[in-house]
C-alpha cells in the first residue's frame, strides 16, 4: 500500500541504458531525456568532469590526465563506478526534487546478459538512488514500445539494432519464445568505417566521424541513390590533416561485414522458432528498432534474405525507452488487481 501511495508521489522512471545512448521515460510525460553514454572524468583526482552531451564532445580530444569513456560496452557495465555515477546523474536532471522520495526505476537490458550483469546493473541503480528496480530484457521493452501486441497468442518477431547490442526474439503470449543478442551493432559498425578508411585511405578518424558518415551517406542495400561526401582525418603516412571523399557505395562495403553478422543472427532465431509462429511471421512480418536500424536500407535488405515483409517502428530509437515506461505504467496495474482480489 505504502508502495503505491509513494508512486503517486515521486517521479517513477523507466530506463534505456544504451551502449550508445541514455533515454529516460518519466511516468506521466513521456521521454525527457535524451544524451550519449558517455562519462569525463580526471584521471589524477578521479572526479567527473562532464556527463551526457558535454563529454561526448570531448570525446578523443583530451589532455592526458583527461579520459573520456563509455561505461557500458556491449549493452553491459564495462565501469561500474562511472556507471553508477552517470545514472546518478541524469536520475538527479529529470527527478523531481520537490517530493524527496526516491523514484521506482525500470531499466532495459540485454536478453544475452548474465545474472551477474544483471546484479550489476541493479545495484548501480540503487546506488545512484532509486528505491525500486525493475529490469525488462530490451527486445521485450522494444516490442512493447514499437506497439506489438505481445499478450496475443501469435508469432511476433522484432529486431532492435542499438548501439552495443543487436536484439532479436520472436514472442507470443507476453513472452519470448527464441531469442538471440548479438555484440555486433551501430558500435561495431563505425569501428569497420573507421577501419576501411585505415585500410584504403591512410586516414585515421575518429569515432563520432565515423558514426556521422555512417547515418548521412551509409547504406546496407542499393537504395538506388548514391551520394558522396567529404570526410578529413589525420594522414597515417604524414601525420598531417588530410579530406578525402568517399562514397555511400563505399560505406556500404565498409559495414558489409558486421551486417552480415546481424542478417545470420536473424535468421537462426526464425530456424528455431516453431512451425506455428514461423507461419504468423509470414503474414506479420518483421518490426526494426533501435538506432542502427536507421542505417539506409534495413528493411530492404532483411526482407530479401528473409522473405518476410520487413517494416521499420515508428521512432525506433525510443522504442526502448517507450517500452520500459509502458511497462512501469503496468506495474501499478498488476500491484492494484492483486489488492482487489482480496
Amino acid at each position: 500500500m505504502f508502495n503505491y501511495i509513494f508512486s503517486l508521489f515521486s517521479n517513477d522512471m523507466g530506463i534505456d541504458l544504451g551502449t550508445a545512448s541514455v533515454l529516460v521515460y518519466i511516468k506521466g510525460q513521456g521521454i525527457v531525456l535524451r544524451e550519449p553514454s558517455v562519462v569525463a572524468m580526471d584521471k589524477d583526482t578521479n572526479s567527473v568532469l562532464a556527463i551526457g552531451v558535454e563529454a561526448k564532445r570531448m570525446l578523443g580530444k583530451t589532455p592526458a590526465n583527461i579520459v573520456a569513456v563509455r561505461p557500458l560496452r556491449n549493452g553491459v557495465i564495462a565501469n561500474f563506478e562511472a556507471t553508477e555515477r552517470m545514472i546518478r546523474y541524469f536520475i538527479k536532471k529529470v527527478h523531481n526534487r520537490r517530493t524527496l522520495l526516491h523514484p521506482r526505476v525500470v531499466i532495459g537490458v540485454p536478453s544475452g546478459i548474465t545474472e551477474v550483469e544483471r546484479r550489476a546493473v541493479r545495484e548501480s541503480a540503487e546506488q545512484a538512488g532509486a528505491r525500486e528496480v525493475h529490469l525488462i530484457d530490451e527486445p521485450m521493452a522494444a516490442a512493447i514500445g514499437a506497439g506489438i501486441p505481445i499478450q496475443e497468442p501469435v508469432g511476433s518477431m522484432i529486431v532492435d539494432i542499438g548501439g552495443g547490442t543487436t536484439e532479436v526474439a520472436v514472442i507470443s503470449l507476453g513472452g519470448m519464445v527464441v531469442a538471440r543478442s548479438l555484440n555486433v551493432a551501430g558500435d561495431k559498425m563505425d569501428e569497420a568505417v573507421v577501419q576501411y578508411f585505415r585500410k584504403k585511405y591512410n586516414l585515421s578518424i575518429g569515432e563520432s566521424t565515423a558514426e556521422e558518415v555512417k547515418m548521412k551517406i551509409g547504406s546496407v542495400f542499393p537504395t538506388g541513390k548514391e551520394t558522396d561526401m567529404d570526410v578529413k582525418g589525420r594522414d597515417l603516412l604524414t601525420g598531417l590533416p588530410k579530406t578525402v571523399r568517399i562514397t555511400s557505395e563505399e560505406i556500404r562495403i565498409a559495414l558489409a561485414e558486421p551486417v552480415k553478422a546481424i542478417v545470420e543472427v536473424v535468421k537462426s532465431v526464425l530456424e528455431e522458432t516453431p512451425a506455428e509462429l514461423s507461419a504468423d511471421l509470414v503474414d506479420r512480418g518483421i518490426i526494426l528498432s533501435g538506432g542502427g536500424s536507421l542505417v539506409g536500407g534495413f528493411p530492404e535488405l532483411l526482407s530479401q534474405e528473409t522473405e518476410l515483409p520487413v517494416n521499420l517502428a515508428d521512432d525506433p530509437v525510443t522504442c526502448v525507452a517507450r517500452g520500459t515506461g509502458a511497462y512501469l505504467e503496468e506495474l501499478d496495474n498488476i500491484k492494484m488487481s492483486k489488492r482487489s482480489d482480496f
